[in-house]
């Protein structure tokens, strides 16, 4: 058995940030941690599993290619980052390992050989492993966004942690497009503290209850108007197993606070 390997939550930041200028400068602590997170690991991981909450399907689905193309899904950006080429082998063999630790959990999968790197997964990834040199293969979110489904997805795939598998959820830890523009700064903050004491129980059970129930939280719809990119840690949360969590990284862009966790 391999040493297990960690989950994470990601706070991926605003579109292609890593190349512009005038963004990395912004996220520039952002740009550091990711860039030191591989060398915290106990092993490096022979795959990342991304689970970006950009990809939502009618049913959770794996993508299958050998060697995914890129998704410019942004709008509005210079023209030379929707020529960004991040040319990490996809990797068959752990997507079909994925598909299987699923269906043993009675969760049904579809795959897709087509999907490409969409920014929730290339730009972290640019940063961690900027040598492309390590397979990575996407799951997508299900558009019920349910958390208890993706805590129970997530749950599912803990197997794959102690086979060289680097679990990564990439989101935000607020996403409310009108905050980022002014006006967010204490919502961001409110809603950070609070997932911060949550996801950091010592109590696992205590921990994925009150992540259930995230509706519940102070701000927590003004912080995520649509859940969409905060799926994505319940899916880490439940890959995590017993293991407690911590608040690994906080950054603040535009004056909103952006958290990153760690499981492990």
């Amino acid at each position: 058995m391999e040493q297990k390997l960690p989950t994470f939550f990601i706070s991926h930041g605003g579109g292609p940030w890593p190349y512009i200028d005038e963004m990395r400068a912004m996220y520039a602590g952002s740009a550091r941690w990711l860039s030191d997170l591989p060398a915290t690991l106990p092993a490096a991981p022979k795959c990342v599993l991304s689970v970006s909450g950009h990809w939502e399907a009618a049913e959770f689905t794996v993508g299958t290619a050998e060697h995914p193309p890129m998704l410019y899904d942004y709008y509005g950006f210079p023209e030379h980052t929707y020529r960004i080429k991040y040319p990490a082998p996809g990797s068959p063999a752990v997507a079909r390992r994925v598909q299987d630790v699923l269906a043993a959990a009675g969760i049904d999968t579809h795959t897709d050989a087509a999907r490409g790197f969409d920014h929730g997964t290339f730009v972290p990834l640019s940063l961690m492993y900027p040598e492309a040199n390590i397979p990575v293969v996407q799951l997508s979110v299900k558009n019920t966004l349910d958390p208890h489904e993706h805590l129970r997805m997530g749950a599912a795939l803990q197997p794959l942690r102690t086979e060289g598998v680097l679990i990564v959820g990439s989101g935000l830890s607020y996403h409310n497009m009108r905050g980022f523009s002014g006006g967010g700064t204490q919502v961001s903050q409110v809603f950070e503290q609070w997932l911060t004491r949550v996801v950091a129980s010592p109590d696992v059970e205590t921990r994925n209850r009150e992540l259930a129930s995230w509706e519940q939280a102070p701000s927590a719809r003004s912080a995520h108007p649509r859940e969409d990119h905060l799926i994505p840690l319940m899916v880490a949360a439940g890959a995590a197993g017993d293991d407690v969590g911590r608040r690994d990284f906080l950054d603040t862009a535009m004056g909103i606070a952006m958290a990153s966790y760690r499981f492990g």
